[in-house]
């Protein structure tokens, strides 16, 4: 009897193990609308049940990093979807991550993953120029970022707070291309010419829909959604011409989590040709891939001319320029 007992302990424990270890925790910082149905084909797929952990929108691509950073000694997330390539690299250099080079990371080109597997790119967003049909003739269409701080189109542009979201990305960036001191020259420019500050890139989109200013910058999923709206509006990818447009990547990081083979199978599935075009079609995505269709009247990476950036600098210079752009904004 006591055997019998002991047996049925060690089965049911046994069940217990193979139970919690059929399921693998994701933190995301892309919208859910996005990417949940992304997440349950997996479970479809796999058998292995998500528990997806997403952003607010106040805390969009901090507050479950920083999560991570406060669980690091004990992690509880075994995967990290981040919806810009930079703030994941902060874990990196945390000692964080748990590297994992997947088979369907070979299809992503060179420059949007590394090497040893600690992150790998997918479907990307870019920085671009939306105008206002109605306010700018096709041939006076701006061409390049520098034209936000024009004489000739004082009072008539737009940004997102450069203090938050992909805005805080692409001013570094600019730091890096240009130097500190004249993406500062530029910024102070973008003040005297009357550029509108908004809150976010959906704001700019809305100013720019409604013919408020003439154009303004702003992200391609934002574009894709006044283009849905039957806005008067047209993109423009801006420097293809000189130093590229600006590329930011979703990222998916595998972690030091409890579920590192489930880890690894999601970071697979994520990583596929299926997903990614899921992410496309859905969000309006560039895709990285040559086997990745890209939405209706949108580009491939490969059709673009990118802004060649160091994600990594990126992130040391996004640190560095925080002092100056709060008072830059005045807070």
């Amino acid at each position: 009897m006591a055997f019998l007992v002991l047996a049925l302990l060690a089965a049911s424990t046994a069940v217990s193990c193979r139970s919690r270890a059929r399921e693998v925790v994701v933190y995301l910082s892309i919208d859910q609308v996005f990417t949940e149905p992304i997440l349950r084909d997996f479970e479809r797929r796999s058998g292995v049940k998500v528990r997806a952990v997403f952003d607010t929108e106040e805390t969009k691509s901090t507050g479950v990093l920083n999560r991570i950073v406060a669980e690091a000694a004990n992690p509880q997330a075994d995967v990290f979807w981040s919806g810009d390539p930079v703030r994941p690299l902060l874990l990196v250099k945390r000692g964080l991550v748990r590297p994992y080079a997947s088979p369907n990371a070979a299809a992503v080109p060179p420059g949007f993953k590394a090497a040893d597997g600690s992150w790998t790119g997918g479907a990307a967003r870019a920085r671009l120029l939306l105008v206002n049909t109605n306010r700018v003739k096709p041939d006076e269409r701006p061409r390049s970022i520098r034209e936000l701080a024009s004489p000739r189109w004082r009072g008539q542009t737009a940004i997102a707070n450069p203090l938050f979201g992909t805005t805080t990305m692409h001013v570094a960036a600019l730091a890096n291309a240009w130097g500190e001191d004249a993406l500062k020259a530029f910024l102070v420019q973008l003040k005297a010419n009357g550029c509108r500050i908004a809150s976010s890139n959906g704001e700019v989109k809305r100013l720019v829909a409604s013919g408020e200013v003439a154009f303004g910058l702003a992200d391609t999923d934002d574009a894709a959604e006044a283009l849905r709206e039957g806005a008067p509006v047209e993109v423009v990818y801006p420097d293809q011409d000189g130093m590229g447009t600006l590329l930011m990547p979703t990222v998916v990081v595998p972690l030091r989590g409890p579920h590192p083979e489930e880890a690894r199978r999601l970071v697979d599935h994520l990583l596929s040709t299926a997903a990614e075009q899921e992410l496309v079609d859905a969000a309006s995505h560039i895709p990285l891939r040559a086997d990745v269709n890209p939405p209706l009247g949108g580009k491939r990476a490969s059709e673009l001319r990118a802004m060649p950036v160091d994600y990594s600098r990126v992130a040391d210079t996004m640190e560095r320029l925080q002092p100056w752009l709060r008072e830059w904004a005045g807070l």
